[in-house]
């Protein structure tokens, strides 16, 4: 493994689930050292684990001020939290106009939020890399002939929350360009979490490379873009799918 990441401090959200963990392990492999926000856990000493709800402002503004105050800087951010209400998932017509409003609000409005804190101090330092996690459905249309058989569906909201994040992406990489700080996303196929095995015999009957995706996948990219040797792609959505968005 190389050290294209070391000496960089580098924040993480959402870093105890499935992706999170690859990923973080991925960039501590790479030589930064990873803080991981996360709700699951308490803060350690080194910070490397901090405890912060992404959907509180107050909270995610003490947890950049511990950062700060300790590292004094903040070379990457990637945007990989994913919260969502309990009724997520609900078929289209039995969504509640409230559950679609709250989702919009802790999962696209929190990406917005710490990007823009984060946003403070790289412009300061006059560096930065952004990554924020799209996905195949906040590019192509759904395909429900995957959920056929099963009693999955995929939630309407998820869409547009990431499609939103995608071209929000955009917007940072074309603002903040000149503050040599980079945005890119990385918009991940399904990822396999033992689900239904209708589900995933449907997808993975569709998908080029036969096969649903996994973590480590995924994280390698992320550090690609994380490090110098990214130094002038921004504004890009790094599409990691098996071939799903080309057929």
């Amino acid at each position: 493994m190389n050290d294209r990441l070391k000496n960089k401090i580098i924040i993480v959200t959402g870093g105890n689930g499935l992706l999170g963990k690859a990923i973080v392990n991925r960039i501590k492999l790479e030589g930064a050292f990873c803080i991981n926000l996360d709700i699951s856990h308490k803060t350690n000493e080194d910070l490397s684990d901090i405890n912060c709800d992404i959907t509180s402002q107050e909270s995610i503004d003490n947890a950049l001020r511990i950062i700060l105050n300790k590292y004094n800087r903040i070379d990457g951010l990637v945007n990989n939290a994913y919260p969502r209400t309990s009724d997520w998932g609900n078929k289209f017509e039995d969504i509640e106009f409230h559950s679609w409003s709250e989702n919009v609000d802790i999962q696209m409005n929190s990406v917005f939020y710490i990007c823009q804190k984060v946003l403070v101090q790289m412009k300061l330092q006059n560096s930065g890399s952004i990554i924020n996690m799209g996905s195949i459905y906040g590019v192509v249309g759904n395909d429900f002939t995957i959920y056929e058989g099963t009693k999955l569906t995929s939630a309407a909201a998820y869409s547009a929350i990431k499609g939103g994040i995608i071209n929000f992406t955009r917007y940072l990489a074309s603002y903040f360009g000149k503050y040599n700080i980079r945005s890119n996303c990385v918009s991940p196929g399904g990822i396999f979490d033992n689900q239904n095995e209708i589900f995933v015999k449907n997808y993975e009957n569709k998908v080029p490379m036969k096969r649903m995706g996994s973590p480590d996948d995924i994280a390698p990219s992320i550090a690609f873009l994380l490090s110098d040797d990214s130094k002038y792609i921004t504004g890009q959505n790094l599409i990691i799918d098996g071939g799903w968005t080309c057929v």
